[in-house]
């Protein structure tokens, strides 16, 4: 937090704005949209996942319908297209950027033209950990095939392609700021839209799809997802602080990268052209199957009891340590080393099409995300993780490696 939050907070509740809605809601709308340029306009929402949904709403998705995912993902990208009673078809990844494969995307939409006789509704690329997505040539084909784009860049908040800022390319954009984003509304999100009207319909769902009479008239399902004068508070300090934050990461990634360069077996992954700018949200790394690190015999010997990390909530308790689809000994071995320094790192990712609830889904696949899952790691990023802590966690990495 930088301080400028209780301010806003402050002024908002002296005027009785603690409901969703306020002028606070307006302010950080307009500063979002004076962020991402151009002519767009925002609505601030409760989460990055009620913008997937209300963007699928809006898309005319329904039940029977297909949507286009990117497999390498997480949840919030593919559980809105089921809430619609629509199926998620994964579509997997090329190797430089992690994300959405233009070319199996086009032989994706083929085959479900010729399986269904009908085209996909959408197609949701996402920004794994910020990278950009190689939106012109996904963009060439959805609009070859008439097929609106949702761009998820709920991780990619800052990033651009050719400089121009993710989330303004397609038909509409998702933002997130929930409480381990670039920046954070304590819990909350945006969506990008196209023009005035569109927002409009969007603040229209998002607040029950009422219509104009005197008393509550509905003649369309809506949803509880605007997003609370206090929250857009909240979002208004840290847009004070938002380019200090996007810097910072990319000097933690630039630093990661300097110190791990002559490390044999760990590879980071980086910007793959010049057109490429992530806000590297996450900084992540791959380890070489070969490598050996210590306590690798140890791994997935115990079953985890709770949720790993920070991430918070409620888990189901397992009965098996081990899953058919999972990251290498090696991996597991340096999560837990790190952990054991008082670091927090996690996998990578678990792709959509190898997650249980998703088993049955059509899934267009070439290996690319299971291999990342399997080798993949996230080092601490944040805006808070400073230069000294960077050498701590590679020289523990380092210390890790037999």
């Amino acid at each position: 937090m930088c301080g400028r939050e209780i301010d806003f907070i402050r002024a908002g509740l002296a005027e009785d704005w603690a409901v969703p809605l306020g002028p606070d809601c307006d302010a950080f709308e307009q500063e979002l949209e004076n962020f991402v340029g151009g002519t767009k306009r925002v609505a601030a929402l409760v989460s990055g996942t009620a913008a997937v949904h209300l963007a699928l709403v809006a898309c005319g998705v329904g039940a029977g319908d297909e949507v286009i995912v990117q497999t390498f993902t997480f949840c919030a990208s593919s559980h809105p297209v089921t809430y619609l009673g629509a199926v998620p078809v994964f579509v997997d990844s090329e190797k430089d950027s992690w994300n959405m494969d233009p070319d199996m995307l086009e032989a994706a939409i083929r085959d479900r033209i010729a399986k269904t006789g009908k085209t996909p509704k959408a197609i949701i690329p996402v920004a794994l950990y910020g990278m950009p997505y190689r939106i012109d040539r996904i963009m060439e084909i959805a609009d070859r095939y008439g097929i609106p784009v949702i761009e998820d860049a709920a991780e990619g908040f800052g990033s651009t392609f050719r400089g121009q800022t993710l989330g303004t390319f397609g038909r509409y954009g998702v933002l997130s700021f929930n409480g381990n984003k670039m920046i954070t509304t304590s819990g909350g999100g945006a969506l990008i839209c196209p023009d005035e009207a569109s927002r409009n319909e969007i603040m229209w769902y998002a607040t029950q799809a009422r219509e104009s009479y005197p008393y509550y008239q509905h003649e369309a399902i809506g949803y509880n997802y605007r997003m609370s004068n206090i929250c857009a508070g909240i979002g208004r300090g840290q847009m004070t602080v938002a380019d200090e934050h996007i810097a910072h990461h990319r000097h933690v990634q630039s630093l990661y990268e300097e110190l791990l360069k002559d490390v044999e077996g760990i590879t980071m992954h980086t910007n793959p052209g010049p057109e490429y700018d992530s806000n590297f949200w996450l900084c992540t790394a791959t380890l070489d199957p070969e490598l050996k690190v210590k306590g690798q015999e140890n791994a997935y010997r115990q079953v985890v009891t709770g949720a790993v990390g920070g991430a918070a909530g409620v888990t189901h308790a397992t009965s098996t340590a081990v899953t058919d689809c999972q990251p290498n000994d090696n991996v597991e071995a340096m999560r837990m080393a790190l952990d054991a320094a008082g670091i927090e790192s996690r996998p990578l990712w678990k792709p959509m099409h190898k997650q249980p609830v998703y088993r049955n889904n059509p899934a267009y696949t070439n290996g690319v995300s299971e291999s990342l899952f399997a080798t993949g790691i996230c080092l601490p990023a944040g805006p808070w993780v400073t230069d000294e802590q960077v050498r701590y966690i590679v020289a523990t990495i380092r210390e890790s490696i037999l």
